[in-house]
């Protein structure tokens, strides 16, 4: 018995001197090449609402992704993990060949274009002239309407049409601008194509016009069929009233002869004869998923490449590769704060942004907030409200931004100027609260131009 214990404590002994020489590692966790080494996440889940709950949860700098994985079925699982864990796996086109960004509803984003047309259905366009008159139109609304200037140079161009289609996305890389979101977006988009749903609708109007009464004799009875005429007429009709540009913008966009610019080659017909607009204006809905750069849809070959009539080079950089420099210009929600960036916004028609206003107002009030109505997060918002209102003061906000990389809150101040950084209260320049939901803090920045030389920021 004494030997028999004897041998088992020196196996003991043996053991514990392999594991002084050969220390057991600390739990695993896979990363990739010393030289990346970004934060290993990588979590799928079946429910969107579930990636974006484990998102608010999550210290790191990570996104949403949905992948394709089944022919027919039509469903999709949604990827987080960062920017850089996605690149490394990505790049090698293996295995993520279906995947799509995620556009988080409210996050900061840039202009984006999805385009397409059936190319039997229409022998005589010209895709790529198409695109450069596009681009040059919508150039020149951002400099009348916003004073933002750019170029084709300023516009990663990515095609991945085939023989049926004519498909193509655009994303502008605007210096320092970019929208409140994709609503926004949407908004901005059907503003100035407003002339467009007009050309559709004039030269429907005869036929239109022959068959109204036929058609209207039976509204009440029942239901309009999608894609009636009178339902068509409906539609084009109610889109292009709600977004009249004055009489001096459609002279600064449009000809001399003030009849508005001429966005007739924005007409295209689909494959039954209808026409319909070049540009997909389905694209700007809450949460979208839009098809990543390098990818294709699942059960297709053609992936979104650069484009051969592209302008756009991103800028060199000897940590990132071109390639990798590509992808991160094609992700439209990555958008970084920075005190210069200006954020452009463009309303709904007044219905619609009534019947918001009242939505919002079941929330938290309005009334002490100027210009826009609450952001997602009510609570947020009441609070940043108690910071400035205080002796006598009614402060109010003035207009948030949300920016989906940081997870940041940023209110822009109206009525409150007190600065930490001089102890006192700014003459005439605005401060802004900025709310790390990440890391929960809040601090408090300025558009002062001293306080942004200085890069101030409180405690």
């Amino acid at each position: 018995m004494k030997r028999k214990w004897e041998e088992k404590l020196k196996r003991i002994e043996e053991l514990a001197s392999q594991y002084e020489r050969k220390p057991l590692s600390s739990v695993y966790r896979p990363r990739l090449s010393k030289s990346e080494e970004p934060p290993s996440i990588w979590k799928l889940f079946y429910r969107q609402n579930q990636a974006f709950n484990f998102v608010k949860s999550c210290k790191e700098d990570v996104h949403i992704f949905a992948l394709e994985c089944k022919v027919g079925d039509g469903r999709r699982i949604y990827l987080v993990t960062t920017y850089a864990q996605l690149w490394f796996y990505y790049k090698s086109r293996k295995n993520l060949m279906h995947c799509y960004e995620v556009i988080p509803e409210n996050a900061v984003c840039k202009l984006y274009f999805d385009l397409e047309f059936n190319k039997p259905a229409n022998p005589e366009a010209d895709g790529k002239k198409m695109v450069a008159l596009l681009i040059e139109y919508v150039c020149k609304a951002l400099q009348e309407l916003y004073n933002v200037s750019c170029s084709s140079e300023d516009v990663f161009n990515l095609d991945s049409s085939t023989d049926e289609k004519f498909s193509r996305h655009l994303i502008f890389q605007l210096h320092d601008v970019a929208f409140k979101d994709n609503v926004h977006v949407g908004n901005f988009v059907r503003k100035i194509l407003q002339p467009a749903f007009h050309f559709i609708a004039s030269e429907d109007d005869d036929r239109i016009l022959e068959i109204t009464d036929h058609e209207s004799s039976h509204f009440s009875e029942a239901p309009l069929k999608q894609g009636s005429s009178l339902n068509k007429m409906l539609t084009v009709k109610d889109m292009g009233e709600s977004w009249e540009l004055n009489l001096e913008e459609l002279e600064r966009l449009g000809s001399a002869d003030k009849s508005g610019p001429d966005l007739s080659f924005l007409i295209v017909k689909n494959n039954m004869g209808e026409k319909h607009l070049f540009v997909d204006l389905g694209v700007y809905t809450r949460n979208r998923n839009f098809r990543l750069y390098k990818s294709s849809k699942i059960g297709k070959r053609v992936a979104l490449e650069v484009a051969e009539d592209n302008k756009f080079f991103p800028k060199q950089s000897k940590s990132i590769s071109e390639e990798n420099q590509y992808f991160l210009s094609s992700l439209v929600s990555n958008v970084r704060f920075s005190d210069t960036l200006r954020i452009l916004t463009c309303d709904a028609p007044q219905i619609k942004r009534k019947q918001a206003e009242y939505l919002n107002s079941t929330i938290t009030s309005v009334e002490t907030i100027e210009g826009f109505q609450c952001s997602p997060y009510p609570e947020v918002d009441r609070f940043v409200l108690s910071l400035v209102n205080k002796n006598d003061i009614k402060g109010g906000i003035r207009r948030w931004s949300y920016f989906f990389p940081e997870e940041l809150l940023v209110y822009d101040i109206s009525k409150f100027r007190w600065c930490e950084n001089i102890g006192r209260a700014h003459k005439s320049n605005n401060i802004m609260i900025l709310v790390d939901l990440k890391n929960e803090v809040w601090y408090q920045k300025c558009h002062d131009p001293v306080c942004k030389a200085e890069n101030f920021k409180s405690d």
